[in-house]
């Protein structure tokens, strides 16, 4: 089967770098499947999942945050505001993050906007469910 390029990048670094069979992520229409040979396109990520099938069939799950996918004709790229694996999430740190978004939404803290907790929260439910398919992979 043929393969396409994937570079999944964050602010901070490069997440991931190498070649796929698709590339499924969330946009902000829905899901999108990218396979070798997909027409050009750029649009928005949604906070959600983006998962990488490589050759030989192994799946890398990603959590991100939003961002901006694009695909040229050997490549896709993935400018992600936050990425995390799923094997390197930390379920303790999430469900507290989640918890405090909740806090501040119900409450309207003033440490923190309704708008950043609101993408906390959004983070958080991506990493838990990211979390949730690793888990369901290695039981199978």
């Amino acid at each position: 089967m043929s393969t396409i390029r994937c570079d999944i990048v964050s602010a901070e670094h490069e997440i991931f770098h190498g070649e796929a069979e698709m590339i499924v992520a969330t946009g902000e229409m829905g899901e999108l499947g990218i396979a070798p040979r997909h027409a050009p396109l750029i649009t928005r990520l949604k906070p959600g999942k983006v998962i990488v099938t490589q050759p030989g069939g192994t799946t890398i799950d990603f959590a991100i945050s939003g961002g901006i996918l694009e695909v040229q004709p050997q490549l896709v790229t993935i400018l992600a505001d936050t990425a995390v694996r799923a094997q390197d999430i930390d379920e303790a740190a999430v469900r507290a993050a989640m918890e405090e978004a909740e806090r501040v939404l119900a409450q309207k803290d003033p440490k923190m906007s309704v708008e950043e907790a609101e993408q906390q929260l959004a983070m958080s439910l991506a990493q838990l469910q990211a979390l949730e398919r690793l888990r369901k992979n290695m039981k199978h």
